[in-house]
């Protein structure tokens, strides 16, 4: 029955799509209302359609329905009911599924918003967005449909869901992604619109503003939460490989961030038109080839879906972007130039200008990277790895390029920047920047270059925002006689893109301080057997006991899983620090597929990180390996830090009390 009703809801949907897109389209021809009233309409009743189906997969996950082949796949009885919400997102039938929902979600909301704005704007909007639709709905119900039914007693269990997905960072990381990719769809389709009906003015850019910076934020959360669990689900231990499907979400956030960077120049100085075009239109391309590229099978990723036939279909939907991008680009060229030009190197305009430079070149060396094995053995028949020594060695001096930008960019006066200026704006910051260095050298005895220099661009960055901030409640307490800690948040009121922005490069400084942890960090493969103490770094591990835990011995908490443990005593330049527990898991329903649970005791300034490789249970040989890590908490705080900075930017209370995104 779910199975019946699951196609037919998404087949209503395809039909009122493509019924949507026709009678917007008749609308722009007549100019009849009443086509794009019945055009809205049944967009609206799409995504309806969309959204119960998606529920109601849902719930045959959660009721562990094994007539149908997706839920027989993807879950089992013994799966622990909080991961059967990750199914829906699990296999490629679910996740396109899940994809086309949410987009669903974002179609109704520009609908309610604009409903009465933007007559010229929305008719283009709602076919852009309804072809976008359309994509997706015809995957999901021609060739990767959730609702395959399968007969009834055939299966009686699942084959459960991964166990490298079995961690509660996977309830989070894949929605944000989600979230992030399609969420630039919206600004995309208004973009789109503006090009087609010539509104080439800053109205599209400003209706967009929130949807784009919100869509950035849910974008930047996810990719440092896919490191998190990376870092504590995989085992390697670190948290960015440059694996393909992880550059997949960095290329549309590297551009994403360039355009937020770039339609300021715009807004202030009608400048840049055409290259913001350009940016919003490859950052919705990039998000489409991410999406191809984890489910074409083109790369081999632990983040990837198995290799389908989808790819092709992808491959040709980003052609028919790219053309008619061109295309309106070709054709507007002229109304999209810019009547202003740049006065000044040293002014902020220019600061911008370096600024979207340099995030594009990190997209095209990642791009590149990326895809040149592909292309490599399409050409010669001969695949060529791409590793991190690749990446690291343009990127690390691109990045820190970046991060100097970042902290002088915003100082830098509109059209030009005075002698006198940057000399009182940079000078203490500077200074501060080399004492800290020094003192960064001497204690660590560091003598890479790297390192030194990220040291000091740290410095140098955070002295300035501390400056900016400390200047500006000065100031505040002066002309209003409030206390400092009211002056503080006044600031943040009144201005609150400007010192927003402020506290978003400052949780980017953070986690480039935790990236520069990892020059310190040290790394052991150990083979011990009970009552053994080894050393690594300043640590003294002590392996003082094992056991076996079974879903019979322990069903509350391994109803699916077995586990091998092993308690490690820790010690600390010779005193007693933890004890540690390191697990090696077998999961029944997955034909006891073994995968390691990272333990992990994190400070501030180091990790101790431990993997159980392997146990023998009769002589109680256990291999380990164990890594100290530094600084690695910073990239998560400085996480933190940039989610508040963009709620600040934001007007999160803004958003609460009802105003439009």
């Amino acid at each position: 029955m779910i199975a019946i009703l699951g196609n037919t809801l998404l087949l209503m949907s395809f039909a009122f799509t493509v019924y949507g897109i026709l009678s917007a389209t008749l609308y722009t021809a007549n100019g009849n209302r009443k086509f794009m009233l019945s055009g809205e309409r049944a967009i609206l009743s799409s995504s309806v359609f969309v959204i119960l189906s998606t529920i109601g997969l849902l719930i045959e996950l959660l009721r562990s329905n094994f007539t149908l082949e997706y839920v027989a796949r993807y879950s089992s009885a013994e799966t622990p009911t909080l991961y059967k919400f990750s199914g829906l997102w699990a296999g490629m039938q679910g996740s396109l599924l899940f994809w086309v929902m949410i987009l669903s979600v974002f179609i109704i909301m520009v609908i309610y918003q604009n409903r009465n704005r933007h007559q010229k704007l929305m008719p283009w909007v709602l076919i852009t967005l309804g072809v976008i639709q359309l994509f997706f709905l015809a995957m999901s119900n021609f060739f990767e449909n959730p609702f395959t039914p399968i007969p009834a007693g055939m299966v009686m269990n699942g084959m459960g869901l991964n166990p490298l997905l079995q961690n509660p960072v996977m309830l989070i990381h894949p929605p944000l992604l989600y979230l992030g990719f399609i969420g630039f769809s919206i600004p995309f389709a208004f973009g789109m619109a503006a090009m087609i009906t010539g509104e080439l003015d800053t109205v599209w850019i400003r209706t967009t503003r929130r949807w784009t910076l919100v869509t950035w934020l849910f974008l930047s959360v996810a990719i440092i939460m896919g490191g998190r669990w990376a870092y504590v689900e995989l085992g390697w231990g670190g948290y960015w490989a440059w694996d393909p499907v992880e550059n997949a979400s960095l290329l549309p956030w590297l551009t994403g961030t360039a355009y937020i960077h770039s339609v300021l120049i715009q807004e202030k100085k009608n400048m840049l038109r055409i290259w913001n075009m350009v940016l919003i239109m490859v950052t919705f391309t990039l998000t489409i080839f991410g999406t191809y590229l984890t489910r074409s099978g083109v790369v081999s990723s632990v983040h990837a879906f198995a290799a389908t036939d989808l790819g092709v279909w992808f491959f040709w939907f980003i052609v028919l972007i790219l053309v008619t991008n061109i295309i309106l680009l070709v054709i507007r060229r002229k109304e999209l130039a810019s009547v202003n030009r740049l006065e000044s190197f040293v002014g902020r305009e220019s600061g911008f200008l370096f600024n979207n430079m340099l995030f594009v070149a990190m997209m095209l060396t990642v791009l590149w990277g990326t895809m040149y094995p592909i292309l490599s053995e399409a050409v010669t028949g001969t695949k060529i790895t791409v590793g991190s020594p690749y990446f690291n060695r343009v990127m690390i001096p691109l990045g820190l390029l970046l991060l100097f930008l970042t902290g002088v960019g915003p100082l830098l006066a509109w059209r030009r920047t005075t002698t006198r200026s940057l000399r009182r704006n940079f000078t203490l910051p500077f200074i501060v920047g080399l004492i800290l260095t020094g003192i960064f050298g001497a204690v660590s005895k560091m003598t890479l270059i790297y390192p030194l220099i990220s040291v000091l661009l740290i410095s140098f960055v955070a002295a300035i925002i501390f400056l900016e901030f400390f200047k500006g409640t000065k100031a505040r307490h002066r002309m209003t006689g409030a206390g400092y800690l009211k002056s503080f948040f006044e600031l943040l009121e009144k201005n609150r893109s400007r010192y927003g922005g402020y506290i978003v490069h400052l949780g980017i400084v953070m986690m480039f301080l935790g990236f520069t942890g990892k020059v310190f960090d040290k790394e052991a493969d150990l083979s011990m057997n009970q009552g053994d103490i080894k050393t690594v770094g300043h640590y003294d591990i002590e392996y003082t006991d094992y056991w076996l835990e079974t879903p019979e011995t322990n069903p509350d908490t391994r109803s699916n899983h077995a586990a091998k443990i092993v308690t490690l005593k820790i010690s600390k330049n010779g005193s007693y620090y933890t004890t540690l527990n390191a697990e090696r898991r077998f999961y029944t329903d997955q034909n006891n597929q073994p995968s390691s649970e990272v333990s992990l005791k994190a400070t501030l300034f180091e990790d101790l990180y431990i993997v159980l490789g392997s146990l023998d249970l009769h002589s109680g040989n256990a291999i380990l390996k164990v890594r100290v890590n530094h600084l690695v908490s910073w990239v998560w705080l400085g996480t933190f830090v940039l989610i508040l900075g963009s709620l600040v930017s934001l007007n999160i209370g803004g958003l609460i009390k009802g105003k439009s995104l």
